[in-house]
């Protein structure tokens, strides 16, 4: 623990909340009975997805996104989605009809996205990493009836737009000049025009729905490890929660260091901008910085994929404050050989979810960017995006938390067969509840009631909860080994790995066994310059845990591990490189 750290902290979270959501405060709360179970919500956060669009077109003039040398200031996005939102009512999108994005990060995206919301659509975003026939089961199961895609997307889907019965019209951004789409596209600078033209756009009115909190607004389909992805299907509350949580965590943050937070007018301080790398297609990408950044007037900064030079120039030329998305990120902003040559004293937030990180880098970010916030958390689809935030010298003495829950949100740990609920500090499989757990999953009513119990939400995974509520996730249920009866956490190893000072990114996998079942495999990528051998990082965990959960191999990867859109790695792949190895 830092040795600054002895008065600290002024209050427990507990104080910390009752100051914060006391009546007439800001985080304010209040009990809503939802689908017939009483629930906490946020009483002074936006009603719907209209209300953050119209928060963010107070801000007028202020540049909203930046993608290369495309710039678009919140009144051009308010023009372009509005215009868009006509054309889908011109098209027959109503209420309750599924209208699908699939783009990379773009400044499109946005647009389509607040668009489809305001007619009241349930927008459906899919996985631009998809190939055409899943996206085409996306289409299908989702029953879009309009699709608004990027040219790749396009050139991926084309054959399949045919076999989705319900699709009536598709829009297509940044189509090549010479292509022939067929004759359900349409180009979709045809309606709104090129990002850099959207101010010239007509003010249209904005369009004359009713939306509630409880009404559906997104499916996002889940990255499930078995079988087809499911939709899990979010409201309007659902989404807005994330506002708020990431607001009050930050409050906290001040409170529990002794610190008043401070009083924002959010049109009149500072504005944030953010170095967007996770994909809006995601729920963190959408829920947790697209929504925000749109309510208070935030910046978004796009950028085609992660990497670290280009990511450090933006940062400098952007002066871009908060990025992320996972560990590796973070540590290439701090050990990058190149990182010397750019200012990046404008970086205070530095946030990364969906791996396990070593508890080293929130020591490395805090020496590296003085005065800047670490920060961790969990969520998953199925919650909207962040259930629980983890910042700043939280995050410094509890490296291994995701943090608490935000008030609304209540976390029990119950057995693995979900019949009894354990003590503080015992090892069982997380269920939450909260505003921003979703409805269910689309059309699939045994799915949605083997997960969603009463309002509580089974998460898959394998967790603790300490005496002040922080949680530590610990593994998978599904991704846990058992050698022998011996349970293995892969996260206590990769954590392990971690820790190793030239392993940069780590994860643990199951390799078969004839008589033990199955046996612990590692594969790591290490830092440049790092020269750690396989024998060397087995003995570095043999010195550190338990014999029967050192790896009985460990393989090298040349880059950054695969990971999906959630950023979690994809264990199936490297299971591969050991199958090889037989």
């Amino acid at each position: 623990m830092p040795a600054d750290t002895a008065a600290w902290p002024a209050m427990t979270i507990a104080e910390a909340h009752a100051r914060l959501t006391a009546p007439g405060q800001r985080y304010e709360m209040e009990e809503k009975v939802i689908r017939g179970i009483p629930t906490r919500t946020w009483k002074n956060a936006p009603a719907t997805l209209r209300e953050v669009f119209l928060n963010g077109r107070a801000f007028g003039p202020r540049e909203f996104m930046v993608h290369e040398d495309e710039r678009a200031t919140f009144d051009a996005f308010a023009r372009a989605t509005l215009t868009l939102a006509r054309q889908l009512q011109a098209d027959g999108v109503g209420k309750g009809d599924r209208v699908a994005v699939i783009m990379r990060n773009l400044p499109e995206f946005p647009v389509a996205f607040f668009a489809a919301a305001l007619v009241g659509a349930i927008v459906t975003p899919l996985n631009a990493w998809w190939t055409g026939a899943e996206l085409e089961y996306g289409l299908t199961d989702s029953g879009t009836k309009v699709v608004l895609m990027d040219a790749e997307r396009m050139e991926r889907l084309g054959d399949h737009l045919a076999n989705c019965p319900d699709l009536v019209r598709a829009y297509v951004s940044r189509l090549p000049a010479g292509a022939k789409p067929p004759a359900i596209v349409r180009r979709l600078e045809d309606v709104i025009g090129p990002v850099n033209a959207w101010t010239n756009l007509p003010d249209a009115p904005i369009p004359d729905v009713a939306l509630e909190p409880e009404d559906d607004a997104t499916i996002f389909y889940t990255s499930g490890t078995t079988g087809k992805p499911k939709g899990a299907l979010g409201t309007h509350r659902n989404i807005v929660s994330n506002i708020m949580a990431s607001g009050i965590a930050a409050a906290r943050n001040f409170l529990r260091r002794g610190e008043e937070p401070p009083e924002v007018d959010p049109l009149t301080a500072p504005q944030r901008v953010t170095l967007l790398v996770v994909p809006l297609f995601h729920a963190t990408g959408c829920h947790a910085t697209l929504s925000p950044a749109v309510n208070a007037g935030g910046k978004l900064v796009f950028m085609r994929k992660w990497e670290p030079e280009e990511g450090m120039r933006l940062i400098e030329r952007e002066k871009v404050a908060a990025t992320g998305g996972v560990p590796t990120i973070a540590w290439q902003l701090i050990e990058h050989p190149a990182r010397e040559r750019f200012d990046l004293s404008s970086l205070n937030q530095v946030t990364y979810g969906g791996a396990p990180s070593a508890p080293e880098l929130v020591r490395k970010i805090v020496e590296t960017f003085p005065g800047s916030l670490p920060g961790n958390g969990w969520g998953m689809t199925e919650t909207s995006a962040t259930f629980a935030s983890h910042l700043g010298k939280d995050y410094e003495v509890r490296p291994e938390s995701c943090g608490p829950a935000a008030p609304t949100g209540e976390m029990k740990i119950l057995s693995l067969d979900g019949a009894t609920e354990l003590a503080v500090g015992e090892v069982g499989e997380l269920w939450v509840k909260g505003p921003n757990v979703v409805k269910g999953y689309w059309n699939k009513p045994e799915a949605t009631a083997e997960t969603f119990k009463d309002g509580w939400l089974r998460t898959g995974d394998l967790a603790r909860v300490d005496e002040e509520g922080f949680c530590f996730i610990i593994d998978r249920a599904k991704d846990m080994l058992i050698r022998g009866g011996e349970n293995i956490y892969c996260v206590e190893v990769e954590n392990v790995l971690y820790d190793h000072p030239d392993v940069m990114d780590a994860a643990l996998v199951g390799v078969p066994h004839k008589t033990l079942g199955e046996e612990p495999a590692a594969v790591v990528h290490l830092k440049s310059g790092g020269s750690a051998t396989e024998a060397e990082l087995r003995d570095w965990v043999r010195q550190r845990l338990a014999a029967f959960k050192v790896p009985v191999k460990v393989a090298f990867w040349p880059e950054t591990l695969p990971r999906n859109a959630n950023g979690k790695i994809l264990k199936t792949e490297l299971k591969k490189v050991f199958e090889e190895q037989e």
